[in-house]
């Protein structure tokens, strides 16, 4: 009979899926991670295109024994921390601490029969999102070699938590108060608030007038407009002056509707103004009321 090992994070999880493999799989729990970068230094070279020196986690020797001696013996190893970057990541560092114990059965396997070079690899990855039967038993009929690229972006993120909580959270300590600690989110975002404020502090204020009408004529509907200019000509109103000049002259004026967007309802047609031309001879019958309304806010606040 083939015999099995299959390591999964959690023990509770083990005694589960042992139910569902039966006879020739042994399952057993990794405890969650067995390697991480060390506590002690940085862990990271920067100067070597950010090599990482990962070492067993204090506490996980045991651990990692035990489960190397298992491995021993065992035809195959099925790999099956949680289906994400981090299991990806502690399934990668499992298969590095066991891959020394299937050398020997490698190296005599070659030796037997030529066929058996198209064996499937001893150690091997397997996911499933649910722990039912069905699921977990079709995960072991598809088996996948471990994927790079979802380690890779684990440790990424790994190295990005080394490299601003080893850096920045000695900052904190020294201009807000010791025992904080820099993230790698929170960092970014104190980064952009930050930013923000330096925008709203640096904004110069600047005076604007907005003249709006409510418009009819012989066919309903009504609606209102907001005044931006003659013609192709865009007029940015900057004082309460010219604000009245401009709302006397468009009280006697006539108003033209060149184009409307039929997408757009009545109550939309503020935002639909440059369809609106002012010009004379047109609608004479139709009433007008301006309204010029003074602002001077910080557009950025």
């Amino acid at each position: 009979m083939v015999k099995s090992l299959v390591i999964v994070e959690s023990p509770a999880k083990a005694k589960t899926i042992q139910k569902y493999l039966g006879k020739g799989f042994t399952v057993e729990a990794s405890l969650g991670h067995v390697k991480d970068l060390p506590k002690s230094t940085l862990g990271v070279d920067t100067d070597d295109d950010f090599e990482t020196d990962y070492v067993v986690i204090p506490g996980k020797e045991k651990v990692l024994a035990k489960l190397k001696k298992l491995a021993g013996p065992m035809d195959a190893i099925y790999l099956a921390p949680d289906p994400d970057r981090e299991g990806e990541a502690i399934a990668a560092h499992l298969a590095f601490e066991l891959d020394t114990n299937g050398h020997t059965k490698k190296s005599k396997a070659k030796k037997k029969k030529k066929e058996d070079t198209d064996a499937p690899p001893r150690i091997q990855r397997v996911t499933f999102n649910e722990i039912t039967k069905r699921a977990v038993q079709a995960a072991f009929e598809h088996p996948r070699a471990i994927d790079q690229n979802l380690v890779d972006a684990q440790q990424a993120r790994r190295v990005l938590d080394r490299l601003v909580g080893y850096q920045v959270s000695p900052l904190l300590w020294d201009k807000v108060r010791r025992g904080l600690s820099a993230g790698r989110v929170q960092t970014v975002a104190l980064r952009l608030i930050v930013e923000r404020e330096r925008e709203i502090k640096a904004f110069e204020k600047k005076e604007y007038w907005t003249i709006d009408a409510h418009l009819a004529a012989s066919k309903p509907p009504a609606f209102d407009a907001r005044f931006l200019g003659k013609g192709e000509e865009k007029i940015e109103v900057t004082n309460g002056e010219d604000a009245e000049k401009i709302r006397a002259a468009l009280e006697q004026a006539d108003w033209l509707v060149r184009s409307v967007d039929k997408k757009r309802t009545t109550s939309q047609c503020r935002s639909a103004l440059h369809h609106q031309q002012v010009a004379a001879g047109f609608f004479p019958q139709a009433p007008l009321q301006r309204e010029a309304h003074h602002d001077d806010r910080a557009a950025l606040v």
